[in-house]
């Protein structure tokens, strides 16, 4: 055969197709990176299913992930989006997760990778705007140590869905009761979303809200301001009055930058460490980082979510930001 001169290349795509929504492995197989054409992307670790990167076409980042997370599955990671399930802190007078540590166990599991899906069903006719790609991670019993079957020794199996979208991305938890017996749970989106200086931030949505203030002493308050201001230490749980469907919105600089709207999770926490806590928690850097973070958890945590045999429970998020 007469060899060519000028080779055609190998061609990126199939001609006639719009640019794919491309999901790649990373070495060591500890993570999913997801890259829309329009350059958006997400990344999250197989421990926990954390999402740990989700950046804007212009690759700035809109998560907050601390500088000393542990991302090598020896705990917890500090930042991004850990998942809370089946106790938000701990429950020491409940007798299903009293034995669990703090927040249980689905943000230091090794989730399995199910696949990926787009909205590319018909190329020809979609823009860009359409387009997004869905990660599937699942978790089961099969998963966990010996240790964490004996402290929780139920069936069940989870489905964690991230949607990455061109101005948002959606996590979907959906839980299934696999055992012969109910179970009660709790369960929390853990945001944390990355503010430029939490001094200039206000979050709206929650001024019909009833909240516990965790940092005195759980007591029970009512919302007074239309808008939150952080300034210190800052843990609450809110239960707004209004729909899930009504958005929680973080506005910055008189900006809105983040618009979180829920599905089917009644509560919101909001929680900045500020100065001392940040300084006497050792995975948190730089030790300054509380001015740049803001964390805005959609779940179920006031009371407990009961889930007879064969029954299920899904709880989603949708955040959106602004340009």
């Amino acid at each position: 055969m007469v060899g060519r001169a000028n080779k055609p290349t190998a061609l990126a795509s199939t001609p006639g197709l719009a640019p794919q929504p491309q999901v790649s492995f990373s070495d060591d197989n500890s993570r999913v990176t997801a890259v829309l054409p329009t350059g958006e992307s997400i990344e999250v670790l197989l421990y926990g299913a954390t999402v740990i990167s989700w950046k804007d076409k212009d690759g700035t980042e809109k998560l907050w992930l601390s500088e000393a997370a542990k991302l090598d599955g020896t705990k917890a990671v500090r930042g991004g989006i850990p998942l809370v399930f089946p106790v938000f802190g701990t429950a020491s007078d409940h007798a299903q997760t009293s034995k669990l540590p703090q927040h249980g166990f689905a943000r230091t599991s090794r989730w399995e990778f199910l696949g990926k899906s787009t909205s590319e069903s018909t190329p020809a006719s979609s823009t860009a705007a359409d387009l997004s790609v869905k990660l599937d991670f699942g978790l089961s019993p099969a998963a966990l140590d010996s240790d964490t079957k004996s402290k929780w020794p139920y069936v069940f199996n989870m489905i964690y869905s991230v949607t990455l979208s061109r101005d948002s991305l959606t996590t979907s938890l959906v839980v299934n009761n696999d055992d012969d017996k109910p179970f009660e749970c709790q369960l929390l989106l853990h945001t944390y979303l990355r503010v430029q200086d939490i001094s200039k931030v206000e979050i709206k949505g929650l001024s019909s809200a009833t909240y516990i203030d965790k940092v005195n002493g759980s007591s029970s308050q009512q919302t007074q301001s239309s808008a939150l201001t952080i300034s210190g230490e800052t843990d609450r749980v809110y239960t707004p009055a209004t729909p899930p469907t009504d958005p929680v919105s973080v506005v910055e600089g008189g900006k809105t930058t983040f618009t979180v709207v829920r599905d089917n999770l009644s509560d919101v926490v909001v929680w900045n460490p500020w100065t001392e806590k940040a300084n006497g928690l050792a995975d948190f850097a730089p030790k300054e980082g509380y001015k740049n973070m803001l964390c805005i958890e959609p779940g179920s945590v006031v009371g407990w979510q009961t889930l007879e045999p064969g029954e299920a429970f899904e709880g989603a998020q949708t955040i959106t930001i602004s340009n």
